[in-house]
């Protein structure tokens, strides 16, 4: 199955809406939310054409295919608008040969690792940083998947997304430029 991923929309209608019309164009059959959705957060600026009630508008046209997991920034109030589910601290993603914990980051990350094995992935986003890459800690060899954010990137990175398509995950910017790729095998 092909994802997109986006992380950290922070209620950029602009990114969002470039988010979207890459998902349209790809034909992905599903996108993955990893949470900041609507609200920029105290400690970030205002994201370009912040409109968080656009956004809304936007994905609740895609709810049938979006997974959502809570980020930092989520409160009841965005479920109350949002019509698919985002309140989810993790969800994990079964591809028959491993697990992808998905969540935002500011929980479970590399420093706080979540129930995986060897060979299984975590991805999120929070830190703004995109990342593709195995990492090893405790015993254990696994995969680190960030896609950026699309809308307030962090550490010289540009937005970005990622596509997740089988054992296959790459960090694009909108430019359709690959700034990380990694197969994801054992």
């Amino acid at each position: 199955m092909k994802y997109l991923v986006a992380s950290d929309i922070h209620g950029s209608a602009y990114w969002c809406e470039k988010f979207l019309e890459r998902f349209d164009s790809s034909e992905a059959e599903r996108i993955i939310l990893l949470g900041d959705i609507l609200y920029h957060g105290p400690r970030n600026d205002l994201p370009k054409e912040y409109n968080p009630k656009k956004v809304i508008e936007m994905l609740n046209r895609y709810k049938d295919s979006i997974y959502a997991v809570r980020g930092n920034c989520e409160s009841e109030v965005d479920q109350m608008v949002l019509e698919f589910p985002v309140m989810s601290d993790y969800a994990i993603l079964d591809t028959g040969s491993y697990n992808i914990f998905l969540t935002h980051g500011h929980k479970y990350n590399e420093d706080n690792l979540p129930p995986i094995i060897n060979g299984d992935a975590i991805m999120h986003g929070h830190t703004h940083i995109l990342r593709a890459e195995k990492c090893a800690k405790n015993g254990l060899t696994f995969f680190c998947l960030n896609p950026g954010s699309i809308s307030i990137p962090k550490g010289g990175n540009p937005e970005s997304y990622a596509v997740l398509d089988g054992n296959m995950f790459t960090v694009l910017d909108f430019d359709e430029n690959i700034l990380a790729e990694i197969t994801l095998s054992n």
